[in-house]
Order: structure tokens, then sequence, then C-alpha cells
């Protein structure tokens, strides 16, 4: 009798296994900084079949690397069978926080992850080639940084998100290598203002982007991406805002991140 069930068993094992993400490390050239960078990319099980993906680009944290969710979140692969979508996750340095730095030439993320990167990609897979097919989010430095390069440059990206993000690095000077990037803030108050998501919102117009953004309450983040939902709503610009109880962790992302890529899903087949 037993024999009779594990064949079953074993069959439904070899049909899951054959349906596995693909996960691929690769390595990038950045022609501004002039040297190689990984990335993780992820495609879904029916890669093969599809003639064109939409892909997220998502980001990882402070002191993080490209290999961080992968790692660290294992429901990603799932996910990324779940929408048949890509998942690219670069390398952002320990602390690039995303920007072009202006104290610091080595620095130039912002070209790199918005402009070199997704060339790359482009090419190198089966991908759509327009902002309605790619989308962008991160946790903590790369929340940040996800909405500010979508913010920026929103011919390249059609949602972007963010999850436990430093959406004001202003209450924070002497905190994360920010003042590495762009000089101390007493000193170079001017390029901060500059810097941060909440003063770029007037870039924004109703329905240029589509935006969820997800904060704990219990982080330490929490009080500026509160801020944040409040000014979107003050200028009338659609997002989705979730707080729930949390912190600054890996437990409350793992979470974060499965509404992060149903929301990137739905646009992505709701193009309206």
């Amino acid at each position: 009798m037993k024999s009779k069930l594990i064949l079953p068993a074993l069959l439904l094992l070899l049909q899951f296994a054959a349906r596995a993400a693909i996960i691929d490390t690769v390595e990038t050239y950045s022609p501004s900084m002039q040297k190689t960078i990984k990335a993780v990319v992820i495609r879904p099980d029916q890669y093969n079949k599809l003639n064109a993906l939409p892909v997220v680009y998502l980001l990882h944290g402070y002191g993080g690397n490209y290999a961080d969710w992968i790692n660290k979140a294992k429901n990603i692969e799932k996910l990324a069978d779940q929408y048949g979508l890509m998942i690219v996750c670069p390398d952002g340095n320990k602390g690039s926080w995303y920007w072009d730095s202006p104290a610091d030439p080595s620095f130039k993320y912002e070209t790199y992850v918005a402009g070199e990167l997704v060339h790359w990609i482009d090419a190198q897979y089966k991908t759509i080639k327009d902002r309605k097919g790619r989308a962008i989010t991160g946790l903590s430095m790369g929340g940040h940084g996800a909405l500010y390069l979508a913010v920026r440059h929103q011919d390249i990206f059609g949602a972007a998100g963010s999850m436990s993000g430093g959406v004001d690095i202003r209450p924070f000077p002497n905190n994360w290598d920010m003042a590495k990037r762009l000089g101390s803030y007493a000193e170079n108050s001017e390029l901060w203002e500059t810097h941060t998501v909440i003063n770029l919102l007037h870039l924004l117009t109703p329905g240029s982007l589509s935006l969820i953004i997800d904060c704990g309450t219990s982080d330490f983040f929490y009080a500026v991406n509160k801020n944040l939902h409040e000014q979107l709503l003050y200028r009338n610009i659609p997002h989705d805002f979730i707080a729930r109880p949390g912190a600054h962790n890996w437990q409350y992302w793992q979470n974060a991140i499965e509404f992060q890529l149903l929301f990137m899903h739905h646009f992505f087949t709701h193009p309206e």
C-alpha cells in the first residue's frame, strides 16, 4: 500500500522541481564607474514559453548586497513564478543610497541602476522594453533608492514601491554613510534637500507613477513614511499606503514583498 502512495508523491515532487524559478548571478559592467558589478536575476519557470516579461528591480538596504533578497526572503522565487515576472537584484554597494554622489565621483549608482543595468538586462533577457513593463522597489536604503530613481526617471519605470524606506534623509544627518555621499548636512544642506525623496514630489503628477509605500508602525522610519503619505494626499497623487505592526527587520520585509509584487503584477496586467 505504501509503495502505491510513494509513486504519485514522487511524481508531484519532480513536477514541482521542474517548475522552479531560475536564479542567475550575473556580472554587469558599469562604464560610468568603470567596474564590474554583480546582480541576481530571477526568471520564472515559464520564462522560455513567454515572448517578453515584465521586470521588477529590487534594491537591498544599507550594508547589504545583491544576494540579500534570495538569501533572506525565501519566497521570492515562488512569487516570480506566481506572477510570471522577472526580478533583478543589483548590488548598490554598502551605502550608495543609489545616488550619483556629488561628493564621491566613484559612486554613480543612479546612472548604473536606472540606465546601464536596465539596458544590460533588456539586451540579455526577454523583457518588455518599456516603462509599462518595468517597476522598482526596495527596503530601507533601497526603498529610498527605488522612489528616488523612479520619480527622477519616469520614462524608465512605470511603478515604484518602498518598504521601510528612508524617504526623508534629513532627520538622520550622521547615519548610514550618507554624509560620505553628500558631504555633511551642516556644510551641504542644499544637496541634502535635493537628494531626499520627500522633496521630489513636485516632479509627480496624478497617475504619472503607480506607487506603493509600506512601513511598520514600530519602524524608526515610520514618521517620515507617514509624512510622505500625507504629502502625496495633499498633492492628490494616487498611491497605496500600508502601515501595520512591525519593525525594521526581515520578518517584516518577507511579508511586505508579497504586497509589493502583487501591486506590481496588477500594474503590469492593468496598464490603464
